[in-house]
């Protein structure tokens, strides 16, 4: 088997008890930033053995959170995604604009690619498998789709997957190099059959007709979602379908319209804060995006970019080239906005 990792806080002085657990957890997942309720009484072990192209692991610990942050994934290389199983107390995982809680007896999916925030209030037990995206998404076409989302971990295939992940543990150290890739590969499987079980899964399965419904409406999202009272009838409308198959669509897809739109809303002011000139301000570019609640808008750009849309602003203008001054008022030569969203009028 492949050689794993074991650290446990026991023995550990309670000061460095933390740091230590955080550096651990990093080295086996991926960097992530933790807090702690209690970090002088804090308490956990974790060990991690290889399955072929499958990291398994198991982890106990005193409550905890896990933050994902956008730094995080400047240098990340390839993507991995992780399977968690919660085995003593509930977990909750916001991610992509959703949140869900997941007990034990189920099972949620993690994209590494993407911030997310990972927490549980009472001690836990988890058991992860890490898993290279482009090896799941051999067996599971687009998993990032099925992220933030509950699976039953009980049942069926998914209580098949459970007890492998468990008895792989025992068993690993006894498995050849063939022995670990082979149960890699099973335990890939399972968690792909256990997804497409699910009811969720049928719904959003990637057939001809609803791919191209759906490409038709993230293109009007697009076009349109400087339009401050967009709503999904006027989206329907515009692309031939009713308003309920619309609705049905994107959910199957795992992102439901409000979702798509505030996506591309506040993707347009992250590119718009990005540019090296402040001719116009945050809320006229908030609102020229499709905002309207500047409450609202600031809330969900700090979830989804992990930082403020003024701290995107300050951290631009700060690193800026000294040339800015050469590209004067901000302006195409033909007096086009280069935010690209639409004109506003000068202050």
């Amino acid at each position: 088997m492949s050689a794993g990792v074991a650290f446990s806080t026991e023995g550990v002085l309670p000061a460095d008890r933390t740091d230590g657990w955080t550096a651990a957890v990093s080295r086996s997942y991926f960097p992530l930033d933790l807090s702690y309720r209690r970090p002088e009484a804090f308490a956990g072990q974790l060990r991690t053995w290889g399955l072929g192209h499958v990291q398994a692991s198991r982890l106990c610990s005193e409550p905890a959170l896990y933050r994902r942050r956008r730094e995080h994934l400047r240098d990340q290389g390839d993507e991995d995604f992780l399977l968690t199983i919660p085995r003593k107390s509930p977990v909750r995982f916001l991610q992509m604009g959703r949140e869900v809680e997941c007990a034990p007896g189920g099972f949620i999916l993690e994209r590494g690619n993407e911030p997310y925030v990972f927490s549980y209030g009472a001690a836990n037990e988890l058991i992860v498998a890490k898993i290279a995206a482009r090896h799941l998404e051999a067996r599971l076409p687009d998993p990032g789709r099925f992220c933030a989302v509950c699976f039953d971990s009980g049942h069926g295939v998914g209580g098949l997957l459970h007890d492998l992940l468990l008895a792989s543990e025992t068993h690993a150290p006894e498995l050849t190099v063939d022995g670990d890739t082979l149960v890699g590969r099973q335990l890939i499987d399972l968690l792909a059959l256990a997804i497409e079980a699910d009811p969720r899964a049928v719904l959003s399965r990637d057939t001809g007709v609803r791919r191209a419904h759906l490409r038709r409406i993230d293109a009007c999202i697009a076009r349109r979602f400087c339009e401050q009272k967009l709503g999904p009838a006027d989206v329907a409308a515009a692309c031939g379908i009713s308003l309920r198959y619309l609705h049905d669509l994107c959910r199957g897809d795992g992102a439901s319209f409000g979702e798509r739109l505030r996506k591309a809303r506040l993707a347009a002011v992250r590119e718009a804060l990005l540019r090296k000139e402040r001719r116009h301000t945050i809320t006229q570019i908030a609102m020229a995006a499709g905002f309207t609640d500047m409450s609202a808008f600031s809330r969900l750009y700090r979830q989804s970019f992990d930082e403020t849309p003024r701290d995107t602003r300050i951290r631009v203008l700060r690193h800026a080239h000294e040339d800015e001054s050469d590209q004067g008022t901000g302006r195409t030569p033909g007096g086009t906005d280069i935010y690209g969203i639409r004109k506003m009028p000068r202050k």
